[in-house]
């Protein structure tokens, strides 16, 4: 693998446009050793944000690592259920094409729903954020039935504690709709950028630009003690840090998983190595 030069985190959001004022919950991008965190209102900023920082690198000849925060992949059975083989990249591809995704709407609650409607029982998506009923989506977890002959959880979620499953559709924390935006936007991103972007760990990182997924939790007792009143500021800003001041060997062996199918996140395992890089000055 030829090191990377260049390394950015963002922290993504499934919800609308969060206005003009920088403010938590929203999204927010870092390209580390660089002066501030970007504030991004919404997804179509975003991703005009990462074309353009994506398009400099290609031209400059740099190799750029970016992470993002919510699951590459769904628990093992998923992919096939939805596309008819196990492949997150062609699932990637689905969200694209039926995700109906504006600064200020989305039909995520619907596409659960409608997900939902392709498995037996009634799940595992839950929970509906808007005011009309959804068939197949119900409120609460509770309304969900255990026959839809899916796990729970990922492997790498079950190591790591505090995260919160990819079916939780909204609530404090939940990232359900962080997946389904965040996919089907990075799969716009691989179709306008072509074979210069590989993604980890389902691809070999041989291309010029790699996107891996994060989990900024990793470090939080390093944000904490940052004393920013903007959490999602301080964790971009501090995990794009420590990930470029990684040692070249802690970076491979972060990187050495073979998760093909749900995904990993980038340092589980190695989050004493991750802490001590985002102290360092």
């Amino acid at each position: 693998m030829t090191p990377f030069d260049t390394f950015a985190v963002v922290d993504w959001s499934a919800g609308n446009d969060t206005g003009p004022r920088p403010r938590k919950d929203a999204i927010w991008a870092a390209v580390a050793d660089r002066e501030k965190p970007v504030y991004l209102r919404n997804r179509t900023l975003a991703l005009e944000w990462l074309s353009e920082l994506i398009g400099k690198e290609l031209a400059t000849g740099r190799r750029l690592m970016i992470g993002f925060d919510f699951p590459f992949g769904y628990p093992k059975g998923f992919a096939s259920a939805v596309v008819g083989q196990p492949s997150p990249l062609r699932l990637w591809d689905f969200f694209q094409r039926s995700l109906q995704d504006t600064p200020r709407a989305n039909n995520r609650f619907a596409l659960a729903g409608e997900l939902n409607g392709r498995l037996a029982g009634i799940g595992p998506f839950w929970f509906n954020g808007t005011k009309t009923d959804i068939a197949s989506l119900p409120r609460l977890k509770s309304g969900r039935t255990s026959d839809h002959g899916l796990p729970e959880r990922r492997q790498c979620e079950e190591r790591a504690a505090g995260t919160f499953t990819c079916w939780q559709m909204g609530g404090a924390g939940a990232v359900g709709g962080q997946v389904m935006t965040g996919l089907a936007a990075l799969s716009r991103l691989r179709s306008a950028f072509g074979r210069s972007i590989a993604v980890w760990p389902f691809e070999e990182l041989s291309p010029q630009v790699a996107f891996v997924e994060v989990w900024p939790s990793l470090i939080a007792d390093v944000v904490r003690a940052s004393g920013d009143p903007i959490k999602d500021r301080a964790q971009v800003r501090l995990l794009a840090d420590a990930i470029s001041r990684l040692d070249e060997s802690e970076l491979r062996a972060m990187l050495d998983v073979d998760a093909p199918e749900e995904g990993w996140i980038l340092g589980l395992g190695f989050e004493r190595e991750l802490r001590h890089a985002a102290c360092r000055t």
